[in-house]
Parts: C-alpha cells; structure tokens; sequence
C-alpha cells in the first residue's frame, strides 16, 4: 500500500509540477490586464518576459503530450492517437482564436499557422521520421490502408480550404464571400466528423499496426477507470493556461515582427512549433521504435485535424466577431502546398517507407522556410 501510494505521489508530480508555475504566470497578467502593454516597455523586459511565456507554454505543451499518452495507454488505438491529435490541435484552435479576439494586426495568423502546420508535419515531422526510422531499421512498413484514409480526407479539405479561398471568383485577395464561408464551414466539419467516425467505429483496423500488436496491452491490467479520469482531469487544467498566455505572447510577438519588419508569416511558425514540438517528438520516438504506423497516425492526424477543426473554428469566430481574415495562400505557398500533398500521396502509396522518402520531405521543408524569407515585403 505504501508503495502504491509513494508511486502515485511521483507520478502527480511527475505531471503537475508545471500547474505550480504556469498558473501563477497566468494569474500575474489577469491581474496586470491592459497596464501591460509591451509598445511600453523596453527590448530586455520583452525578451525576458518572451522567453518565460515561451518555454512554460512549451513545457505544458509537452505535459499534455504525456497526458494524452497516458490515456493512449489505457484507450487503446485509434483512441489514443486521437486524443493526442486532438489535444494538441486543440490547444492550436484556442491559441489562434484568443490572439483574433485580441487585436487585429495580423488577418493572415490563422491561414499562416494552419499552413505553417501542415507544412512542418507533412515534410519536417514526417522527413525526420523516415529518415531517422530509415537510417535505424532500412525499410519500414505501416498501415497502408489507413495512411490511404487520411490522405483521401486531408487532400480535400487542404486544398478547399486554404487554396480555394484564393482562386474563387468571389473569394478578393484572399477574403471568402459569406456563401463560401458557411459552406466551408459546415462542409469541413461534416467530412471531418465523418471521418472521426469511421476512425472509432467500423474502420478501426485500419489504423492499427498489420501485425495488429496493441501498445495498451501491458498497461491496461495495471491502470483502472480513476487513472484515466485523472490524466483527463490533469490534461484540461494543463492546457487552460496555454491559452491563458497565448494574448501577451502574441502582443510581443506583434510589436517584434511589425518593429523588425521581419515577414509576418514567421507568426504562424512560432505557434506552430509551440503546439507541435511535443507531437513531432512522440511521431520520431515512434518512428526510431519502428512504430511507424503509429508515427504516420500522430503526423497525418495533426495536419487533418489541424484542417478539419482549425479551419471552421476560424471562420466562424471572425464571422461572430465581423473580423477580416486572409484564409486563401499566395501562389507561391499554393504551389508548395500542392507539391507537398503530391508528394506525400507517393511516399505513403507502397506500405513501406526508407531513407530517400524522408530526404526528399526535408528537402520541401528547407524550401517553405526560404520561401518565407524570399517573399516580397
């Protein structure tokens, strides 16, 4: 009994010792309210202060991770790569919609992280994953089934929601027509939906290993229905103050890019790589373990979701709050993205993967972030 109740006491605070630091964050700028204003404040107080959101942000983004994982572990797959999937993406939702609601220096954020996302799963996630799975076990196979699944849902909704908005007779610079965003709206979310309920219903073998092994099996004798209540539990208050500390992150992050003239898409990475670090690392343990099957669920699962979920979230609170939003990509970055998509549907047509599949991701990747830097001012 003691034992089990030491082991208990490490594991809470193995997973909530972030709360004792991102709280206390968090109430400090309920409290300041508007008397902080960064415009007034001088470059090492902003760095210093930017640093501290970034990494309590980033430190909580890697415990729900864990959380997520430890549901994972007694849900058994798909579940538990949905929750992941949904977690993170979640977090991404509330960051992009509490920095609309706070200012409106950037109607492009939310179409910069969303491709900033699919961008850095598709080819920087998903090349390091084959490459380093290459490099340790030659050829690895997977699901082919169900990478099949997810790229016949994410090829559609990537392209109607961030390329049509660009080349619709009504859709000017980018801004979607009001007939067009209710269809967007309702029409990602149904095929989404659809697909969720394929993934935990009738298809779920479909993203299960071939060799059907369960990464669950070992743990489910020793964890019982209050261990998964409470990793729940412990999952919602940790990504409570990610969005909490999203505003005054994205004020620095405003007055940076405007101040320095750096491109404004740079915005959209930074939050991308905030919510995906903890994934992107979960799909390359994945795949160094020679579970690419799971590597490939995490990695396509986070850019569908980031589509299916982001996407009408987005629309529907700039329709809410008559915020102008930029949803549709330049040409540049439609062709990337269109590249990406062709590219991806060849590496996952075969069922096995190696090292030349994730050198030719890596190699778009590189492109996307010159592209960023080469575009016009």
């Amino acid at each position: 009994m003691n034992l089990t109740r030491q082991r208990h006491h490490v594991l809470t605070w193995q997973n909530g010792w972030i709360l004792t630091i991102s709280y206390p964050m968090m109430l400090v700028f309920i409290f300041l309210g508007d008397a902080w204003n960064p415009a007034q404040q001088n470059v090492y107080a902003l760095a210093t202060v930017f640093v501290g959101l970034f990494l309590v942000m980033l430190a909580s983004s890697f415990i729900v991770v864990r959380h997520a994982e430890k549901l994972a572990e007694y849900l058994g797959e798909p579940y538990g790569t949905l929750i992941l999937t949904l977690s993170v993406v979640g977090i991404e939702v509330a960051v992009i919609t509490s920095v609309m609601v706070h200012g409106e220096n950037n109607p492009t954020l939310a179409r910069d992280t969303i491709f900033a996302v699919v961008m850095i799963v598709l080819n920087g996630v998903v090349g390091l994953s084959l490459l380093v799975g290459g490099i340790r076990h030659f050829e690895q196979s997977y699901n082919l089934r169900g990478a099949n699944a997810y790229l016949g849902v994410l090829i559609p909704l990537s392209l109607l929601g961030l390329v049509l908005p660009r080349v619709a007779d009504s859709a000017i610079g980018g801004y979607l027509s009001t007939t067009l965003t209710i269809y967007l709206i309702f029409s990602t979310t149904l095929l989404y939906l659809i697909f969720l309920a394929i993934q935990t219903t009738r298809h779920r073998d479909l993203f299960r290993p071939n060799d059907g092994s369960q990464m669950e099996d070992a743990d489910l004798k020793s964890r019982g229905p209050m261990d998964c209540l409470w990793y729940g539990l412990l999952l919602l208050l940790t990504m409570i103050p990610i969005v909490a500390l999203s505003e005054p992150l994205a004020q620095i992050v405003d007055r940076t890019l405007e101040e320095s003239h750096l491109p404004a898409a740079l915005g959209g990475v930074l939050v991308a790589t905030l919510v995906l670090s903890a994934e992107g690392i979960t799909a390359l343990k994945a795949a160094r373990s020679d579970s690419l099957t799971r590597s490939i669920n995490i990695s396509l699962g986070a850019a569908l979701s980031t589509i299916g979920m982001t996407i009408p979230c987005v629309l529907a609170l700039a329709t809410m709050l008559d915020t102008p939003i930029v949803l549709g990509l330049n040409w540049v970055d439609a062709f990337l993205l269109g590249l990406t998509l062709m590219v991806t549907v060849v590496t996952f047509g075969s069922g096995r993967t190696g090292v030349l599949q994730g050198a030719v991701h890596l190699l778009l990747f590189a492109t996307y972030i010159v592209s960023i830097f080469d575009a016009a001012p």
